[in-house]
């Protein structure tokens, strides 16, 4: 009887597989699965662990999350999307994204300083926009971490200081200067319409390629010349930047338009225009004995203290263009658009012009004169807060960690900020967080990095900033000293191009005019300046 039930138990256990492996019933377990799937992530990215105590996200997509955010809106709405997110659910919001996870992001001074500065070493660059960027930064300074960061800003920090500000100022901003206000001298004469940021990255390019390379690149001789180097650059830097968020994603859109062969040109150009900045350098005695950035990674020692192979020589080259060209280019752009708008308060240009004349009168800027334009200061870094050159940033957290709101985020989870959104806050800034105001620069104390972090929060705080200062105001002063602007359209804000810094979209057209009255004197220096 026992061997008898037994056998009709199998039996019955045989028929119940049978009938739940029909195709019929499968169907069903696929079915119910993929209800639970879309339950448990029904606001999240498929993979992101759902938290109740994250912050507030918007409605995300069911498996998809916020894919929509990167793939579908457009790219030069990102940051008026950030600024909403925050004015809609306060200091922290979330989003996630397949195969990257949950990004976080805050718009508060105290955690940023929390994050990037008393808790640096718990985030990093990390894997994903090293990998994402590489075919730009490869593995410079901007996306690099932990020691082989560490050595380079070592190394680099060495061309920064005041006796080298002194003779950059004289020798490479003013005579640099000089050549852009030729071009304009001429553009006024003719009464042609200027592209006035494609001037500023040429000024950029030229005076930062000296200093740091030891190279002249000529792009402000000849003004027709498009360089094709630097379309190349803007174009990768565009083109990768788009990647940051669902990178597996953006690819198949790339690929599907087109773009990823256009990419991979312009790496290639990118690549081999720096690998050959670099053999010239080694090839020409008379650069051997230079001290700057070039040499200084020439007879370094990396962190391993070995000598740098050319491709981590190209991986600086191409870092510190992205700093030394573009960033100073787009702020001294969004200041004129600032300063001469329809709607500009006319008192800023006439009192920067006032400071101007008072302190040089008539003579080419110092390291001295400008640290004496404090007015003029204040209007670059006004500039500055609403239009940061790096408008927006990310960071992953590699260790658990609580902000001093109370914000739990974990370890693989992304913290991102906002400088943009950040400098039209009230809560930061003031009901007039979006009226450009040079004088709040100019009453009380300086805002904290934390609250203006357009040069960056803690141990990677821009090495640059006193330099692209110095470099913005001795030209500013040049140009305001012979030349008045006008926009051709003074009524439109300009739309920017989404990347990893904040170019104006379709330049800055403007109009020039010659000063009158200009000092006698003032044109005797600049004849002597170009003898």
């Amino acid at each position: 009887m026992g061997t008898l039930a037994a056998q009709t138990s199998q039996s019955q256990l045989m028929a119940l597989i049978r009938v739940m492996a029909s195709r019929s019933n499968i169907a069903k377990l696929i079915g119910a699965y993929v209800l639970w799937l879309l339950f448990k992530y029904r606001n999240t990215a498929y993979g992101v662990k759902p938290r109740r105590d994250a912050p507030p996200s918007p409605q995300g997509i069911p498996l998809l999350g916020h894919l929509h955010y990167a793939i579908i809106l457009k790219r030069n709405q990102v940051l008026q999307r950030q600024l909403a997110s925050f004015r809609r659910f306060g200091k922290t919001y979330s989003l996630t994204f397949p195969g990257m996870g949950r990004i976080i992001y805050a718009n508060d001074p105290e955690i940023l300083d929390h994050v990037l500065r008393t808790n640096f070493w718990a985030y990093e660059k990390g894997p994903t926009i090293q990998n994402v960027l590489f075919p730009l930064i490869g593995k410079g300074i901007f996306g690099a971490d932990g020691e082989h960061w560490r050595w380079q800003r070592k190394i680099a920090s060495h061309v920064f200081n005041v006796k080298s500000f002194r003779e950059y100022t004289t020798n490479v901003f003013c005579t640099d200067g000089e050549a852009v206000c030729d071009l304009l001298g001429k553009a006024a004469d003719k009464g042609s319409v200027v592209d006035l940021q494609d001037v500023f990255y040429r000024f950029t390019l030229e005076s930062f390629g000296e200093i740091a390379f030891g190279m002249e690149f000529g792009c402000l001789k000849d003004p027709d010349n498009e360089l094709e180097f630097a379309k190349a650059f803007d174009r990768l830097n565009f083109g990768l930047s788009g990647r940051l968020i669902s990178s597996p994603f953006m690819r198949l859109k790339d690929w599907w338009t087109g773009a990823t062969a256009q990419l991979e040109k312009d790496e290639i150009y990118v690549r081999e225009f720096a690998y050959d900045v670099i053999r010239k350098r080694r090839n020409s005695p008379e650069l051997q004995d230079r001290r700057d950035l070039m040499a200084l990674f020439m007879n370094a020692k990396d962190e391993n203290r070995e000598s740098l192979s050319d491709e981590m020589l190209k991986d600086m080259l191409l870092n510190f263009v992205i700093a030394g060209r573009d960033t100073t280019a787009q702020a001294l752009s969004w200041m004129f658009y600032l300063m001469h708008r329809s709607i500009a308060n006319k008192e800023i240009l006439g009192k920067l012009v006032d400071e101007t004349e008072d302190i040089l009168d008539g003579d080419l800027p110092t390291y001295e004169s400008t640290k004496k334009q404090k007015y003029a200061e204040a209007c670059f870094y006004e500039a500055l807060r609403l239009y940061p050159s790096v408008p927006k940033n990310i960071k992953v957290c590699v260790e658990d960690d609580v902000w001093p709101d109370g914000t739990t985020i974990k370890k693989g989870e992304f913290f991102g900020w906002a400088p943009w959104a950040m400098g039209r806050t009230k809560e930061v800034w003031g009901e007039d967080a979006e009226v450009y105001k040079p004088e709040r620069w100019l009453a009380g104390d300086r805002p904290s990095p934390s609250k203006f972090p357009a040069f960056h929060v803690g141990p990677r705080t821009c090495l640059g900033q006193q330099f692209a200062t110095i470099e913005a105001i001795a030209l500013m002063s040049m140009l305001f000293q012979r030349f008045e602007f006008e926009l051709v359209d003074p009524d439109s804000e300009p739309d920017y191009t989404p990347g990893l810094t904040l170019p104006l979209e379709k330049g800055l057209p403007i109009r020039v005019r010659r000063r009158k009255n200009v000092s006698s004197k003032i044109a005797g220096v600049a004849q002597a300046v170009a003898a």
